[in-house]
C-alpha cells in the first residue's frame, strides 16, 4: 500500500519574535500590521514604527470569548448561536532585558534615574538631578547638538534622556511615545526634569564629535521636540503601583522551518495581571558551573488583555489578527 504524504502542511517553528508599536493614547489608534504589505518583511529589520523587542519564550495565548446559544420555545431549545462577551489575553517571557522590555511587563509608568549632584536629597526613584543641557538647533533622532561647552559632561558609553521641560501640562507626556499621564501638576511638584524622568527617547551615546553626540540607536521617540534639552540617565526602573496603563499594538511572529509563517497581530495590548499572578521575573537554567550552583536566565514575564478595535471592513469589533503565510510547496488543505 502506498501512504501519499501531504507537503509541510505542519508547522514547526523553535521560537517566536515579539514586535511592538506605540498606541495614539488620544486617540486610541493603533499601529496598524496589514499581512498584504507588510506580513513576510525581514525579522531584524522590522518597518517603522515596529520595534524589535527579541525572541521570547513561553508565548501562550488564550481566546476566552464564549460562544453559547441563543433559547426559546418551551424546552428552552438552541435558537441560535450568539458571542458572549469579548475576551483575549497574551502571556510570554522576555529573555532580553531594555527599557521598553521592562515597561511592557511592569505595565505603569516606566522611570529614567536621572543622574544627581553630590547632595542631592536621596529618593527611591531618584533625586534631584544635575541640570539638563538645552539641545542646539540641527538635533536629530542620531546626532544631539550640545555645543563645544557641553560636550565635556558626557563620556561614551553614557546613557541619557532627551525631551522637553515639565511645564505643569496635564495629560499624556513624552515626546513621540505616551509615557505617563498627568491628571495635577502637583502631583509632580511642578519639577522641571519629570518629562526626561519617564521619557522613552533615552540612547546610549556611541561617539562624541567637536558640538554633538552621537547616539548608538535613534530614539525611540524621533527627532526631539522644539526646546527639549538632554540628562544623564544612571539605570532605568519601575515599580509595582501607579495609575498610568502601559497600551501598545503587539506583533508576535512564529517563523517555521519549512519556510511557513505565522503571525498574531493584537491592535492594543494592556497589561494585566491576576490576583493569583506568576512571579515578574522566571529564571531558566542554562547549565551546571559546579557542584550545587548552576548559571541562569534571567526573563521578565509579561501577562496583557487584549482591547477591542473596529475592522473598517466589515465593521466588527476584533481583539486579534491571525494570519498564515505557507510555505510555496505547501498543500492549502
Amino acid at each position: 500500500m502506498t501512504l501519499a504524504l501531504r507537503s509541510t502542511m505542519q508547522p514547526v517553528t523553535r521560537r517566536v519574535r515579539a514586535f511592538f508599536a506605540p498606541v495614539n493614547r488620544t486617540t486610541e489608534t493603533p499601529t496598524v500590521f496589514d499581512p498584504a504589505s507588510l506580513g513576510l518583511f525581514a525579522l531584524d529589520t522590522p518597518p517603522a514604527p515596529w520595534l524589535d523587542l527579541g525572541w521570547i519564550t513561553n508565548f501562550q495565548r488564550w481566546s476566552r470569548t464564549a460562544a453559547d446559544a441563543l433559547r426559546s420555545g418551551a424546552r428552552g431549545a438552541p435558537a441560535q448561536s450568539i458571542r458572549g462577551p469579548l475576551e483575549a489575553e497574551v502571556e510570554f517571557d522576555f529573555r532580553e532585558w531594555g527599557k521598553l522590555q521592562m515597561a511592557l511587563e511592569a505595565g505603569s509608568q516606566h522611570m529614567n534615574v536621572l543622574a544627581t549632584g553630590t547632595n542631592a536629597t536621596p529618593q527611591p526613584s531618584g533625586g534631584a538631578a544635575t541640570s539638563a543641557v538645552p539641545l542646539l538647533p540641527g538635533s536629530t533622532a542620531t546626532e544631539l547638538q550640545v555645543g563645544a561647552g557641553n560636550v565635556a559632561l558626557f563620556v561614551i558609553g553614557n546613557l541619557v534622556a532627551v525631551d522637553v521641560d515639565y511645564q505643569q501640562q496635564t495629560g499624556y507626556v513624552g515626546t513621540g511615545l505616551a509615557a505617563a499621564y498627568v491628571r495635577n501638576a502637583q502631583d509632580v511638584q511642578h519639577n522641571v526634569d519629570y518629562v526626561r524622568r519617564v521619557t522613552f527617547n533615552v540612547g546610549r551615546v556611541s561617539g562624541l564629535t567637536t558640538t554633538s553626540l552621537l547616539l548608538a540607536q535613534p530614539l525611540l521617540g524621533g527627532v526631539p521636540a522644539s526646546g527639549s534639552s538632554v540628562q544623564r540617565v544612571v539605570a532605568f526602573l519601575d515599580r509595582e503601583g501607579g495609575s498610568f496603563f502601559q497600551e501598545w499594538s503587539a506583533l508576535f511572529v512564529m517563523e517555521e522551518e519549512n519556510g511557513a509563517r505565522v503571525c498574531f497581530y493584537y491592535p492594543r495590548l494592556a497589561p494585566w495581571k491576576k490576583a493569583n499572578a506568576t512571579v515578574a521575573e522566571q529564571s531558566e537554567k542554562i547549565s551546571a558551573v559546579g557542584a550545587g550552583s548552576s548559571l541562569g536566565q534571567v526573563g521578565l514575564h509579561a501577562a496583557f488583555v487584549a482591547l477591542p478595535v473596529t475592522d473598517v471592513n466589515d465593521g466588527e469589533q476584533i481583539l486579534c489578527y491571525r494570519s498564515f503565510f505557507p510555505a510555496s510547496s505547501a498543500a492549502l488543505y
